[in-house]
């Protein structure tokens, strides 16, 4: 009577940038090997099991149902053979596998493999072998996993879009570059009707202080649909506001690219300042925040305005009163204005007052930031930008030069002593070899001094080369809002003051102390040492 033989057939995840032979080992392949084989054999194939995207090293034999049902057969004495292309398509666990094919054996069921033969436990020999057959796929697997990491890093790195659906706002198209699999890579580019999407969104919550619900709402209203045609969510939204990608930088893992310029769909001083706002409107930000959470209202200011005598956060209230006009007539007048939490609250004591009124108070800030923008206009970049950034980067760069022949010298002095080594171990030289030696290890050392110290100042260089572009983005930025401030509407405006002004602490009598955001204050103080004003900068009224 034939032999009965029980089948099973693996493959992991169907998209592995690294493929070996064995992965490429699909199910109809791995059948037709073992049919063939059973036919050879003269073996009758009675069932067979697949498990399809099932990694046999991270998914234990317990949460393998395929593997289960096959041990369960045979405890019933179902079979009497279990075949498989490759030992390691019934796992690549070392401290597992070796064990569960053991526990097959010793129910009378014989395991085979059509590459390998069949797996004995006569012998301690058996044993080990079987063991390390195990520990050797392990091995792999790990190295397939670091393998997979390193090159869709490396992928990421080059610039090299790494697959799968590409992120609204851009499409795929065909490179002409063929890859090891005969298969035609394609190219990410951006798609410009899909971009501007993507912009007016950026700058929708930068100018206007929109959150990822209020603009899936806007793109809804405007019918204006996702790829697939549906309305907008809010999560999908979010996923936009938060993708790197937008300002051209590639990411895997923990793998970040360099920008690429022609993947930038948003500038990344706009990125950035985004994802400045979402943080600090997040909840665990609450107690310190000073970005509005709502910019809708005809306030000025919301979320940065505090009392100065018990630092309560300052809140909007409306209350209405009624008004007897010239001609006699009564007339309802609606009152805003900004109260003191703590003391309408009775949390603390404060001898501040009570309110401010909303059109007084706005009107004071109106007029600092007018003062502050007339300031920023009235200079050029480089005398803003000099006193603050120019001095130092100079400073560095002269660094760097001094550095660089440094180790220029030290790299020849080095070279030299090395030559004299060899004419001293030629006997073409007198010098005494222990003295030499000495020396040479003192120029080594000193390479490698000069070349770190080289490096850390190279690197400081950069960093500042990008502070300083960074701020020439965030001057251009405020100039422009100073353009357009007074003519925008009061949600737009609320959030340029916000972006100027940290913090307006207002005491009685409408007295005012503000502070600004650091490169606004920034900005300034390079203007007042420019022109050696020592006194307050125009952001403080008293």
């Amino acid at each position: 009577m034939a032999e009965r033989v029980y089948c099973l057939y693996r493959v992991s995840t169907a998209k592995q940038v690294d493929h070996d032979e064995q992965n490429q080992a699909d199910i109809p392949m791995q059948r037709k090997a073992c049919h063939e084989f059973a036919d050879r054999m003269g073996w009758t194939i009675v069932h067979e099991e697949q498990e399809d995207g099932v990694s046999g090293y991270k998914v234990s034999a317990a949460q393998r149902d395929k593997i289960q049902l096959i041990r369960e057969h045979a405890e019933q004495g179902k079979f009497d053979i279990l075949l498989v292309f490759m030992f390691d398509r019934l796992g690549r666990k070392a401290d597992e596998t070796p064990f569960v094919v053991e526990w097959f054996a010793k129910k009378g069921i014989r395991v085979w493999s059509v590459n390998e033969g069949e797996q004995r436990f006569e012998s301690h020999t058996d044993r080990l072998t079987n063991y390390i057959r195990f520990w050797q796929a392990d091995g792999e697997s790990q190295k397939t996993s670091i393998r997979t990491r390193t090159a869709l890093g490396q992928m990421v790195q080059e610039g090299r879009f790494r697959g799968g659906t590409a992120p609204y706002g851009y499409r795929l198209e065909k490179s002409g570059i063929i890859n090891k699999r005969k298969h035609e890579v394609n190219k990410l580019v951006i798609d410009e009707e899909k971009a501007e999407v993507v912009r007016m969104m950026f700058n929708l919550c930068v100018s206007a202080g929109y959150g990822r619900w209020r603009l899936a709402m806007f793109l809804n209203d405007k019918g204006i649909k996702t790829r697939k045609g549906t309305n907008w969510h809010d999560a999908s939204v979010g996923a936009i506001l938060h993708n790197v990608m937008y300002k051209g930088v590639l990411r895997s893992g923990t793998s970040f690219s360099e920008p690429f310029e022609e993947l930038q769909i948003v500038d990344p001083s706009t990125f950035n300042l985004a994802q400045r706002l979402m943080t600090e409107r997040v909840n665990e930000k609450k107690n310190e925040r000073t970005v509005p959470l709502n910019t809708a209202g005809q306030s000025l200011l919301s979320g940065n305005v505090f009392c100065g005598h018990c630092g309560g956060r300052l809140i909007l209230t409306t209350n209405g009163k009624v008004v007897r006009l010239a001609n006699g007539e009564k007339k309802g007048v609606k009152r805003i204005r900004y109260i003191c939490y703590n003391k309408t609250r009775r949390r603390l004591d404060c001898d501040g007052q009570t309110g401010y009124t909303m059109h007084i108070l706005d009107d004071a800030v109106t007029q600092i930031l007018h003062r502050i923008f007339d300031r920023m206009n009235s200079a050029s970049d480089s005398m803003i930008l000099g006193s603050t950034e120019d001095r130092r980067m100079a400073e560095l760069r002269a660094e760097v030069k001094r550095a660089k022949a440094e180790n220029s010298k030290a790299t020849t002095e080095y070279e030299s002593m090395k030559a004299e080594m060899i004419k001293v171990v030629l006997g073409k030289s007198d010098m005494p070899k222990d003295v030499l030696s000495e020396v040479v290890n003192e120029c080594r050392d000193k390479v490698i001094a000069t070349s770190d110290h080289l490096t850390a100042l190279t690197a400081e260089l950069e960093r500042g080369n990008a502070r300083v572009s960074e701020m020439r983005s965030e001057l251009s930025r405020i100039r422009t809002w100073s353009e357009i401030f007074d003519g925008s509407d009061m949600e737009v405006k609320k959030m340029i003051a916000n972006y100027i002004i940290k913090r307006v602490n207002v005491f009685k009598g409408y007295k005012l102390d503000i502070e600004l955001n650091l490169n606004v204050q920034q900005f300034l103080n390079g203007l007042d040492s420019i022109s050696g004003n020592e006194e307050s900068h125009p952001a403080v009224a008293s």
